[in-house]
């Protein structure tokens, strides 16, 4: 009888270790589906930090054969769609990626108000969810409620507290008065951050003498330009996205609004902005920032270069590769796509990035990257927080060259 179960508990186990096998052996491809901003208020950015850099690491992945699973290489096969800036559409795209396209894995959309609608659903079918153009104080929050999701850009009071205490500093030596200017975009990332900026700012000492949200879609921000000026704060903060980032600079400069701190939103790290406003970049802040004796950096720029033809965007871009390495890393140890077990591969390895060595910790990653930039020389570098390798802010920002 012994003899008997020993004999079926090996055939059992071969039994089981064949049909495993034959699993990986038998997919031929791993389908990756994302919903992205191609049309819309969202489409600059998307194009910018995300759109690129999937294509990029696609590429890469399967000029190697593809993801390793097993012994054996599995090309990636791409599934996309238009979610038009819009969330129930991106809501709707992504279910439509698991129901009906059977995706393997889902890359998340852009920005922080879309990664906020769709992350019930990738929770809700236990993809992971590698946000990394999305920044909330809801963050800590969310990865307990959603331990699927992953946000590499981390909170808004940690960028807020870096730049007040950049502030505090230039207050305290005498180069600024300490009266800010805020307007902010009326979405998910403006919202956060300038509730952020009014505790930070506050709690630092600075005085916020004006304070003004504007809807998605303002074109015109000659009239919020004008009453910062009029405020008589010589420091002007913008929690603004691409379209309006762009508009607020074109639109200073013609007003010759020229505060002695000037700290506009997403679109500043872009490789336009120095490419459309040249030499009136120079003094300009915002968040991110490079350091410029990174090496895996500068190769991660050169290969952006030589696949797009321009440079990536100096903030988000680099996280957001250095997060598909870590996907990458975590689906060849777990060896097969096994979505929790590569979860738990995510929120517990370390991993090597562009941006060095990254182990996260609830889910962010902690002091992986600069939290405050400014133009200064041509190079958008990192000012704060103060670490090795910091550059000195730069005060007052030079005067709009016409």
């Amino acid at each position: 009888m012994k003899k008997r179960l020993h004999v079926l508990s090996a055939i059992l186990a071969a039994g089981l270790l064949s049909a495993a096998a034959s699993t990986v052996m038998a997919q031929d491809k791993i389908k990756i589906g994302y919903a992205i901003s191609k049309t819309g208020p969202n489409a600059g950015g998307a194009s910018i930090t995300q759109i690129p850099n999937y294509q990029l690491w696609v590429k890469e992945v399967n000029d190697k054969g593809g993801l390793k699973l097993g012994s054996k290489r599995v090309p990636i096969e791409v599934v996309e769609y238009d979610d038009r800036s819009n969330s129930e559409e991106a809501v709707r795209a992504v279910e439509r990626l698991v129901t009906q396209d059977k995706v393997d894995l889902l890359f998340p959309p852009w920005g922080t108000g879309l990664n906020l609608a769709v992350g019930p659903v990738f929770n809700k079918y236990g993809y992971p969810q590698l946000a990394f153009s999305a920044v909330t104080d809801q963050a800590p929050a969310l990865a307990k409620r959603w331990p699927n999701s992953f946000w590499f850009l981390g909170t808004s009071e940690m960028y807020v507290n870096a730049l007040a205490d950049l502030l505090a500093k230039q207050k305290k030596a005498g180069k600024i008065s300490g009266d800010v200017a805020m307007i902010s975009i009326a979405d998910g990332f403006g919202i956060d951050l300038s509730k952020a900026a009014r505790a930070g700012f506050a709690k630092a000492g600075l005085k916020l003498v004006y304070d003004k949200s504007y809807p998605i879609g303002t074109q015109d921000m000659s009239p919020l330009i004008s009453e910062a000026q009029r405020s008589g704060a010589d420091t002007f903060v913008a929690f603004s996205y691409p379209p309006d980032t762009l508009a607020i600079t074109d639109q200073a400069k013609i007003a010759n609004f020229s505060p002695k701190v000037m700290f506009l939103g997403v679109g500043v790290a872009f490789p336009l902005y120095p490419q459309k406003f040249g030499a009136n970049t120079e003094g300009i802040m915002t968040l991110g920032g490079w350091s410029p004796d990174n090496k895996g950096t500068l190769e991660y720029r050169k290969k952006h270069n030589d696949m797009h033809k321009r440079d990536p965007d100096y903030w988000g871009s680099q996280v957001g590769y250095a997060s598909l390495q870590m996907l990458e890393q975590a689906i060849e140890r777990v060896g097969k796509i096994d979505r929790p077990a590569i979860i738990k591969e995510l929120q517990t390895g370390t991993f090597d990035t562009v941006l060095g060595k990254i182990k996260l910790e609830n889910n962010m990653p902690k002091d992986a990257f600069w939290h405050i930039g400014q133009w200064q020389n041509g190079f958008f570098t990192g000012v704060a927080p103060e670490k090795a390798g910091v550059s000195q802010m730069v005060v007052p920002k030079p005067a709009w060259k016409q």
